[in-house]
């Protein structure tokens, strides 16, 4: 009787079956990740049909996507993402905060009051009290932005969702675009139900449909488009930038800024922009402001059209004949490179540069909007 042997594997045949085994596991994440974000309902809804019809007729949605007053170069190519791995590699220990960074109390006896005045929740979360009305802007108290909870930006300050339940009744929110450091799922779903009325750009209502929010509770707005609300006029406005909540739906809803006009206060919220003839267009037609609240944080040289550089955004302030600004799109995510205080430092050398006055109160802060004349205090400075 012949005995068998089993022929001995080599090495090869041991990296072919762990090349095939990897290639495996790589399909396998790849079509869990496409049924994570076409049925998680994080990633939000899509316009109907029926919008997308609307939506042809207007200047600014071309090909079926929305796009910006001017020609814009919104992402990045293979040359640019790997630089900037290789830059996040050797980042500067400034990029982070040397510790958790501090909240002042949150003065619960000023925010209730019927006095206008403003509470900022870092990066672009603000609480305005305009007219007696109770407005968030860009409301996100989760601790990460991102999809997910394992993996994202987190926040450097204490949990703030709890937040939330502290707030008084909210009568409006306002959505600039539906990235997730400015559209919170979280967050929304927490709110929906003691907020009276939401105002987005057009396509963003699909995302709030999705997670409950009924549908005449909400005022999808264009660019210019204006509406009286409760006494207090407001304006959509247009910004420089771009929107998506997953590898699918690239501009499928608009980005803008806001115009709020109440009695004795008028407000431009500047959204997600890079700098543009936009700003001198808002000031014209809607200025003076005795507040501006201005993006210039998370900048990049790689992605100049959609984010403004601290020096830029004090000049979008001028340009929009504004009295008072205030810098924002920091000091809550590290999104960008740059380190976590420098765009308030930068931003702050400007304006006493060109004679800009700015207030820079720290994150839990309450300021009266009717005395606007603050000292500033370089809080971030511990």
């Amino acid at each position: 009787m012949k005995l068998r042997f089993r022929k001995k594997k080599n090495w090869k045949w041991y990296f072919k079956k762990f090349l095939w085994m990897m290639f495996g596991l790589v399909i396998v994440g790849i079509i869990a990740g496409l049924l994570f974000m076409n049925f998680h309902p994080v990633f939000g809804g899509r316009p109907t049909e029926e919008q997308q019809e609307a939506y042809e007729q207007l200047d600014n949605y071309v090909d079926g996507e929305f796009v910006n007053e001017v020609e814009s170069e919104t992402g990045m190519g293979l040359t640019s993402v790997g630089s900037l791995i290789l830059d996040w590699i050797n980042r500067d220990e400034d990029h982070l905060p040397p510790a958790e960074v501090p909240i002042a109390p949150l003065d619960w006896e000023r925010i209730n009051s019927e006095e206008d005045s403003l509470t900022w929740f870092g990066h672009s979360n603000f609480l305005l009290s305009i007219d007696n009305k109770k407005i968030l802007i860009d409301p996100v108290f989760d601790d990460m932005a991102s999809p997910v909870s394992f993996m994202g930006s987190r926040r450097f300050t204490e949990d703030i969702y709890h937040v939330i339940e502290d707030l008084p009744r909210i009568d409006a929110v306002f959505i600039t675009h539906d990235h997730y450091d400015h559209l919170d799922y979280p967050s929304i779903l927490a709110l929906k139900e003691k907020t009276e009325h939401f105002f987005v750009p057009l396509g963003v209502d699909a995302h709030l449909i999705e997670w409950g929010v009924a549908r005449e509770e909400i005022t999808p707005m264009n660019w210019w488009d204006e509406v009286e609300w409760e006494g207090v006029d407001i304006a959509a406005v247009p910004a420089r930038h771009s929107s998506n909540r997953s590898l699918f739906d690239r501009n499928q809803t608009l980005w803008s800024g806001f115009v709020i006009s109440g009695e004795n206060t008028n407000i431009y919220v500047s959204g997600d922009t890079g700098y543009g003839d936009h700003f001198q267009e808002i000031g014209e037609t809607y200025g003076p402001f005795d507040l501006t609240l201005i993006e210039g944080g998370q900048y990049d040289h790689r992605w100049p059209d959609s984010h403004m550089f601290p020096e830029e955004g004090v000049q979008a302030h001028i340009d929009t004949r504004g009295e008072v600004m205030m810098l924002m799109h920091w000091g809550a995510f590290p999104l960008a490179l740059h380190g976590w205080s420098e765009p308030v430092e930068r931003a702050l050398v400007e304006a006493e540069e060109r004679g800009v006055s700015m207030i820079a109160p720290q994150i839990g802060e309450t300021v009266d909007l009717q005395d606007l004349d603050l000292t500033i205090a370089p809080w971030w400075d511990f």
